[in-house]
């Protein structure tokens, strides 16, 4: 018995060998492949941060136009809220002092409310001319004056002094007393150019003067004070100073509206204009640019001037 169980013991094992012996190998271990150094462009990999908006600060100076400056104050003041680190300092003077102050460098930009003239131009080619809104100019009379129309030559005739007496044109019987701003405004300069010059027989351009007696005023606001005071009293003032005091005349029977000066049916109009001395620094350029955004534009209006978009 023992024998046997021996045989059997040695079959199991001679099984197990040929077994093992028939098996496949094991694998050996593969060796790490050797890493091959790869350039990576990490600019283009990094992520483009958006430029970041650089906050705007320091002080804007503006000179000139006393028809452009409530204009540019309103704007300022709006201006300024949206960007705390900014002071806009607006002054007065007139369009003379605007070209002047834009030119010496003693405002960041010159408000002008007429045409730059030619000779402004030549005089300083570096200008830039900004456009933010356009303004007419109405012929205004004390509202005890009971006059509809006028003419653009009876209105001349009247500030030249031709005319003295308001029943010569279709009104009462009474004197008349001009009124005027003063010389270096831009309303009166817009209104010479735009009223006064004309052609004489010859067909030369002429510019009749403004009566030496005519009430002179530094603003439009004073203008509007002294017509709605001052009895038979005529003048002409910048559609943003109108208001119930006085009474605007129609001319070459044109009522003096902005829908009027939009068609280009009203014949006293003129451009509102901002200068710098070359390229604006960046402060005056954003500035520019809010005036002639639609919000800027919409405190144009608010103000009684007419919009450029």
């Amino acid at each position: 018995m023992v024998r046997k169980l021996s045989v059997l013991v040695a079959v199991l094992v001679s099984v197990v060998m040929i077994l093992s012996a028939c098996a496949p190998a094991a694998p050996a271990p593969e060796a790490p492949a050797a890493e091959v150094p790869v350039e990576v462009d990490t600019a283009a990999e990094a992520p483009t941060a958006a430029p970041a908006a650089e906050a705007l600060s320091g002080t804007l100076t503006l000179a000139g136009s006393t028809t452009v400056q409530p204009l540019a104050e309103k704007a300022g003041e709006a201006f300024m809220d949206a960007n705390p680190d900014v002071t806009i300092e607006v002054q007065g003077g007139g369009s003379s002092v605007g070209i002047t102050a834009a030119a010496d460098g003693t405002a960041d930009i010159g408000n002008i409310s007429r045409e730059v003239k030619k000779e402004e131009l030549e005089a300083n080619p570096e200008f830039q001319v900004f456009t933010v809104a356009k303004d007419g100019i109405a012929i205004v009379v004390n509202p005890k004056v009971k006059l509809d129309n006028l003419t653009k030559e009876q209105v001349r005739d009247i500030f030249s002094g031709k005319i003295t007496n308001f029943k010569e044109v279709g009104g009462p019987d009474a004197p008349i007393t001009v009124a005027s701003r003063e010389e270096g405004s831009g309303t009166r300069s817009a209104f010479q150019e735009l009223v006064m010059q004309h052609k004489d027989a010859s067909g030369n351009k002429v510019e009749d003067e403004i009566v030496a007696t005519a009430i002179l005023q530094s603003s439009n606001g004073a203008l509007r004070t002294t017509v709605a005071e001052t009895p038979n009293t005529i003048a002409y003032l910048s559609f943003g100073y109108l208001d119930d005091s006085v009474v605007a005349v129609n001319i070459e029977g044109i009522e003096a509206t902005v829908e009027n000066v939009l068609n280009s049916t009203y014949p006293i109009s003129r451009p509102l204009n901002m200068i710098t001395n070359g390229d604006p620094n960046p402060l005056a350029k954003a500035f520019i640019d809010f005036l002639l955004s639609d919000a800027g534009q919409a405190i144009a209006v608010e103000e009684g001037f007419i919009t450029v978009k």
